[in-house]
């Protein structure tokens, strides 16, 4: 019976040695940076939503208030429909303010008019626990919506 010669082993330095605690300082380094990413992006899609919202209730403020058929109605009516949207949709505003541009029910029928309706909603921040962001943030649409040109007015 032969033998096989046993293999060579071959005698690396002691890496583990020379990289201890790099783990650790990537990690240090690394998880706040990811952190803040992350509330970075949990803000903007935070804001991204609240803009749409506000958008959606001044369209429907502006909508309402034109087929209104007084200026007084039209006003009641797009701050009703514009609380409504606000809520409907979840967004809890710390303050709402609804302006209505209701001079175009002063033109004379046969006249193109419209009616302008801004909402501005201020957005609190305060459940966002991201260093740096304020606690709260003012969001304004404004939209506009046409009276019908030859209804009675």
């Amino acid at each position: 019976m032969t033998r096989l010669p046993s293999p060579r082993r071959v005698h690396h330095p002691d890496r583990s040695s020379s990289e201890q605690g790099s783990a650790v300082i990537e990690t240090v380094i690394g998880v706040p940076a990811f952190l803040l990413f992350v509330g970075l992006i949990v803000f903007a899609g935070r804001m991204a939503i609240a803009h749409q919202t506000v958008e959606a209730a001044a369209t429907s403020a502006a909508r309402s208030a034109s087929i209104s058929r007084t200026q007084a109605e039209a006003e009641g009516a797009a701050s009703a429909s514009a609380s409504s949207t606000l809520a409907s949709q979840g967004l809890t505003c710390a303050t709402t303010a609804v302006s209505v541009d209701t001079t175009g029910f002063a033109a004379p029928v046969g006249t193109p008019a419209q009616v302008t309706a801004t909402v501005t909603c201020e957005v609190d921040l305060a459940d966002l626990s991201v260093p740096g962001v304020p606690g709260s943030k003012s969001v304004t649409a404004t939209m506009r919506s046409a009276i019908d040109t030859y209804r009675e007015r």
